[in-house]
């Protein structure tokens, strides 16, 4: 599996050179420690999360907590879920007459499983909530790894956003941290989608 350098450095989003705004910049093009520069720039963002936190308008990224009380999910009007820590146990059965769209995927917090073979449908189904008008939680057991890297796939594909703006708009609703085999993952999803600009 290839490795990339995230290299943080940051420029001016102006053309004159002022710094009047900045954003990071990330070298993809030379070999080294990608991981840990991605992990860099995920700790700078929010420390205190609650249940459940807004990081795009109608979309949430939670843990299990809320996602298993099913008063606080109609209080707070979810129209879907999806459950990145699906399991026989932990189902959509739940959400039985409570008009809530659930999707499933049973994904291992693990460095080694494969978690873009989700990235698409994932996707899509997000996408397709919140085009209806609807309000998405997006969890899986502690609502930072596997449920943030779904979130970050769903960004950049449906919103053009690359890896470090998915990360930053992100990080500025929800403290997120995808464990290195994910964070590997989005950042070939990155290469793919965007070659190796930034």
């Amino acid at each position: 599996m290839p490795i990339y350098n995230l290299k943080m450095s940051y420029r001016s989003k102006y053309s004159d050179g002022t710094s009047r705004s900045t954003q990071p910049v990330v070298d993809f093009t030379s070999p080294g420690l990608a991981v840990m520069e991605a992990e860099r720039l995920l700790v700078s963002g929010r420390a205190v999360n609650t249940n459940a936190d807004e990081v795009w308008p109608g979309l949430y990224i939670g843990n299990m907590d809320i996602a298993e009380n099913c008063a606080e999910m109609r209080r707070r009007r979810f129209t879907h879920v999806l459950n990145c820590a699906h399991s026989s146990r932990r189902g959509g059965e739940i959400y039985d007459g409570m008009g809530i769209t659930y999707m499933g995927i049973d994904a291992h917090d693990s460095p080694t499983y494969d978690m873009s073979a989700n990235f698409n449908k994932a996707a899509e189904f997000i996408h397709t909530a919140l085009k209806g008008g609807g309000k998405i939680l997006v969890h899986c057991h502690v609502g930072v790894s596997r449920s943030a890297t779904i979130v970050l796939a769903y960004l950049m594909l449906k919103h053009n956003m690359t890896l470090v703006e998915a990360v930053q708009k992100v990080k500025d609703g929800r403290g997120v941290f995808p464990n290195r085999g994910f964070l590997r993952q989005l950042i070939d999803l990155h290469i793919k989608l965007y070659g190796y600009r930034n």
